[in-house]
């Protein structure tokens, strides 16, 4: 597979509604894209950084700079047998697994199309539809919280996901519990917590939680094997999670009892493979965590959602739900049942709007 021509674009898509976590508020994601043409095809990647430096370093700054500096010059006329080629090309540059995803998927999506094949078959997935999940962020007051979850549950996803932290917490999750007794719940705390709030955090096991995602440092593994010893509650692991070696470190010490696994955060798909076998070989569920994409992160999502050992809903939901007009034909949609069937297509399984693209871009560079 030799890449011909990258292009890099900036687009600014506004949220159909804010989406609050711990770190802040978000209203309009700024998100790079990604467009590789070799041997003929045309792939495309996203870069799933935040806008600021919250839940990781890398922001679309960092990415643009680490793909246009480095990454692009080292791949731009080269010749890869394979999408994992430029996995191990990319080893030498620490971290900013966000930028090198982007670049990757690009070249997975390509090399599906090559053999016309759906990117989630070429992955070695096995689901034909995968299950859903939704992620709500934190709201301006319980009452408005509670409707919100009342109309996913009636959309039919199959678990709810809360933001929590330092005080909203407890009480909300008391609320949701006296309204919705029954429906699979889980808390998603992005390291607002220290083990200073043991006591506050040992609370959580009265709501019977499916798990508490990262309760404490964005990068700790052992404080979280001490919290998990104290909690009945399972732990998810999400940023602390980089690499098959965090996995199998994080399992080994008992930092949690679930992953989550974000393309971007790992670096790619080589790299999410490898945490899902690492996970699978111990029995570890795992589940596919959101970053707020467009519908080309989204799509890749899907397709990596359909691996076997992503036996929990994922945070994949509608199009819909973020965006009033996203960038991809068709929209992603959930069923009545809260599942998303694979599309059989070849590649990505969707196709890039271009005119929207076009409409949103704010920056663009080119490199043949």
């Amino acid at each position: 597979m030799k890449i011909n021509r990258i292009e890099l674009r900036q687009i600014q898509m506004p949220l159909v509604h804010f989406f609050e976590t711990s770190f802040g508020r978000t209203t309009t994601r700024r998100i790079v894209l990604v467009r590789v043409d070799a041997d003929g095809l045309t792939g495309w990647g996203e870069v799933t950084a935040g806008e600021s430096p919250f839940y990781s370093y890398e922001t679309p700054e960092t990415a643009w700079h680490i793909l246009r500096d480095f990454l692009i010059p080292w791949t731009l006329g080269k010749d890869f047998g394979a999408p994992a080629g430029i996995a191990a090309c990319f080893l030498p540059i620490r971290g900013h697994n966000m930028a090198k995803a982007a670049l990757e998927n690009a070249l997975w999506d390509i090399e599906a199309q090559k053999q016309n094949i759906p990117l989630a078959k070429l992955l070695g997935g096995t689901l034909e539809e995968i299950p859903c999940g939704v992620s709500i962020g934190i709201q301006n007051s319980i009452p408005e919280l509670l409707e919100k979850i009342d109309r996913e549950v009636a959309a039919g996803y199959q678990r709810i996901k809360v933001k929590i932290k330092p005080g909203w917490d407890l009480d909300v999750l008391d609320a949701i519990r006296s309204k919705f007794s029954r429906i699979p719940l889980m808390a998603d705390a992005n390291s607002a917590y220290s083990l200073d709030d043991l006591a506050h955090l040992k609370e959580l096991d009265r709501f019977y939680l499916m798990m508490i995602e990262q309760p404490l440092g964005w990068d700790d593994l052992v404080d979280h094997a001490k919290l998990q010893r104290e909690i009945s509650t399972p732990i998810c692991l999400d940023e602390s999670i980089h690499n098959a070696d965090d996995a199998r470190k994080a399992l080994q010490i008992g930092a949690g009892k679930i992953i989550n696994i974000k393309l971007g955060r790992v670096g790619g798909f080589t790299a999410a493979r490898q945490v899902h076998d690492v996970c699978r070989a111990r029995n570890v569920p795992v589940w596919c965590g959101g970053m707020l994409e467009s519908g080309i992160g989204r799509a890749h999502n899907i397709a990596m959602s359909t691996l076997p050992g992503f036996t929990l809903p994922g945070d994949v939901s509608a199009s819909k739900r973020y965006w009033a007009e996203d960038i991809i034909e068709p929209e992603v949609t959930v069923s009545a049942q809260g599942t998303i069937r694979v599309s059989p297509a070849a590649g990505l399984g969707y196709t890039p709007n271009l005119a929207r693209i076009e409409k949103l871009t704010v920056r663009k560079e080119s490199f043949e």
